[in-house]
């Protein structure tokens, strides 16, 4: 493909796209404020919290909980290491393999979830889902889920890629 072949974006297009960019920095760091601001948490904290809240026992595999936040290991490993500092989580080696390790939610971690999420709550909805009208919130899942479903065969491709290359 040459630099003519480029379905360039147009003027709409181009609005629409930085709009989008903009809402995502935007709407991240002003979470990331008050969610600081009220608990102490950073947005990944939370976001740690919340998957461990949610797995059986509230404890993964470290490889399983990077999975799910789409995050590398080694970044994961870091960012677990400064919440286990602050008493967030606790790790513990894997008995059944002895190579990969767990990740748990402390009493402490589970308190501070319990107490950010209403504020939380309030402000997802404040400044993102209180904006969403009628069938809106409808149109904009599937928009989304199919961006998702794209942006896993872009994924799933350039697995196939290194695999074969």
């Amino acid at each position: 493909m040459t630099e003519h072949d480029v379905p360039w974006l147009d003027e709409r297009e181009m609005r629409v796209w930085r709009r989008w960019l903009r809402v995502q920095t935007d709407l991240q760091a002003a979470l990331g404020r008050e969610l600081s601001r009220d608990s102490g948490l950073s947005l990944q904290d939370f976001e740690t919290l919340v998957w461990l809240s949610e797995a059986p026992d509230e404890r993964l595999r470290i490889s399983a909980l990077a999975e799910r936040m789409h995050w590398e290991r080694s970044r994961l490993s870091h960012h677990l290491r400064r919440m286990s500092a602050r008493g967030l989580v606790g790790k513990e080696g894997c008995k059944e393999d002895g190579r990969g390790s767990f990740v748990q939610l402390t009493d402490a971690g589970r308190k501070a979830l319990d107490e950010a999420a209403p504020e939380h709550v309030r402000a997802v909805r404040r400044l993102f889902l209180d904006g969403v009208e009628g069938r809106e919130l409808e149109v904009l899942e599937g928009f989304l889920e199919r961006v998702l479903e794209r942006v896993a065969e872009t994924e799933t491709e350039t697995e196939t890629e290194v695999a074969v290359g």
